[in-house]
């Protein structure tokens, strides 16, 4: 058990038989009545985000949750198979559990938390950006950098990514994976 002054981000707690992941939070001392913590809550299962509000000192339930590395080896239907990096145990993940599967490819380290009581895997976290190859996309215009205009491309793991104009077929690019947004073109 632990209450509202233990909260910090990332923190995974329990509540009303779900488990939720704390985004933000934010202590509130009016200058009437009691003190309270305003919070975004993120469904691990469902992956809704909730706004709840707690009394300042209210004990709530803290799962324990791990995070361990694995690296992707390949996918049957809808269903991705990991390899843990040190034990060599492999694990399946559905797709539903991975934030952006599409930007997977063989190979990639990723980070699967899991629940430490249940050994059940909550979902499959990849790196915040990933260096992919553009496989193919229309021809690049020269000196056409100043506008803010993008073209479709298609990356090596076959997912469409908005890109600039300037980008062409065989450049590496990083795309950020919470957004499946173009970042920057690497050399």
């Amino acid at each position: 058990m632990a209450t509202t002054a233990d909260f910090r981000n990332g923190l995974c707690i329990e509540m009303d038989n779900e488990l939720y992941t704390i985004i933000e939070f934010q202590h509130v001392k009016p200058g009437k009545g009691g003190a309270f913590v305003r919070t975004k809550l993120k469904n691990l299962k469902t992956g809704k985000i909730l706004n709840n509000t707690f009394n300042a000192g209210v004990k709530v339930d803290i799962a324990r949750v791990e995070r361990r590395p694995y690296q992707y080896l390949y996918k049957e239907d809808t269903v991705y198979q990991f390899m843990h990096t040190q034990t060599f145990e492999q694990v399946p993940i559905e797709e539903d559990l991975i934030n952006a599967p599409a930007l997977l490819k063989d190979g990639q380290e990723v980070e699967i938390v899991f629940h430490a009581d249940t050994e059940t895997p909550l979902y499959c976290e990849l790196p915040p950006f990933v260096t992919l190859e553009i496989t193919y996309t229309e021809p690049g215009e020269r000196g056409n950098t100043a506008t803010n205009t993008l073209k479709d491309a298609t990356v090596e793991t076959g997912a469409t990514v908005k890109v600039p104009l300037f980008i062409n077929t065989g450049d590496k690019i990083r795309v950020d994976t919470r957004s499946g947004a173009y970042g920057e073109r690497v050399r």
